[in-house]
């Protein structure tokens, strides 16, 4: 991989898209912690839409969907902007933000479907068999195939991928890291634990993280720390993605046991940025 970081197009809602973007093939999903499920799933998105001389894109969403559809959201796995890094670094050429509200859990699965092909050329979908989006979640694989029939795009279906004979999905890895195992976080996320937070300085113990939207955590106590600024499309990093590698601060995060927040420590100057990322490899003592 080069030096560069791969181009990031992020477009802003399926009513930015304009046929500039070409000919997609179109995976829709929250992909929140971009763990090695999805990046079995993207590989495929890849291959499929080589195959139809298509770009491969994501439909995600910027909250959620089960804020609206329950009406409380699971703690995050990856921040927003470093999952726009990490959908590119794996050869997504074209990421759909998509706002989800009342209006779009309404919408139906066909509807969903035009909105996109009223602004783009589309080959087809990439779906898991248990996928499934629009009103109601009627979008499965057999009846966007029916669709597709009529439509002219065509639907592939994959099977998620097994890890220890069993499928890696995004609520798993919650149960790990809540639990404190961090270890069986990084096997199915394929890397280690990082949460991004919003700078507090004050205070002797060091620099305190808020976290607007609430960010996965494991249980109150010290871990050893990774700290370095957030990651975004117009900043992103690291040795770790293979790109140019960026310095980072060696600390410890103290987890707080009555509320969501991080206290920072290092020996060394802390970077400055407003948004800190930090990577949690192990609990200390």
């Amino acid at each position: 991989m080069s030096d560069a970081p791969p181009s990031i197009d992020a477009v802003h809602g399926i009513d930015a898209l304009t046929r500039a973007h070409g000919r997609l093939f179109v995976v829709v999903g929250v992909f929140d912690g971009l763990h090695r499920g999805h990046q079995y799933l993207l590989r495929h998105l890849r291959r499929e839409a080589r195959r139809r001389g298509a770009r491969p894109a994501v439909v995600t969403f910027d909250h959620h969907p089960d804020e609206i559809v329950v009406g409380a959201a699971p703690p995050l796995l990856c921040d927003l902007d470093e999952r726009l890094v990490r959908l590119a670094d794996e050869g997504v050429e074209v990421t759909v933000v998509q706002h989800f509200d009342v209006a779009l859990r309404m919408t139906s699965y066909d509807r969903f479907v035009e909105m996109i092909r009223e602004r783009v050329e589309l080959a087809g979908f990439l779906m898991t068999p248990d996928a499934a989006f629009g009103h109601e979640r009627r979008g499965t694989p057999p009846a966007l195939a029916e669709l597709g029939r009529r439509d002219g795009f065509e639907v592939v279906v994959v099977p998620p991928l097994d890890l220890d004979d069993h499928p890696v999905r995004s609520a798993d890895v919650r149960a790990a890291v809540a639990a404190g195992d961090l270890a069986g976080a990084r096997h199915l996320l394929g890397r280690s634990l990082a949460v991004v937070g919003e700078r507090i300085d004050g205070g002797p113990a060091g620099v305190r993280l808020a976290f607007p939207i609430p960010m996965a955590l494991p249980p109150a106590g010290r871990y050893a720390a990774l700290i370095e600024p957030a990651w975004t499309p117009d900043s992103p990093p690291a040795a770790s993605m293979g790109w140019a590698a960026r310095a980072v601060v060696r600390g410890s995060a103290t987890v707080g046991a009555d509320d969501a927040g991080l206290v920072l420590t290092s020996r060394r100057p802390l970077p400055s940025a407003g948004r800190l990322r930090v990577t949690l490899t192990r609990r200390l003592g």
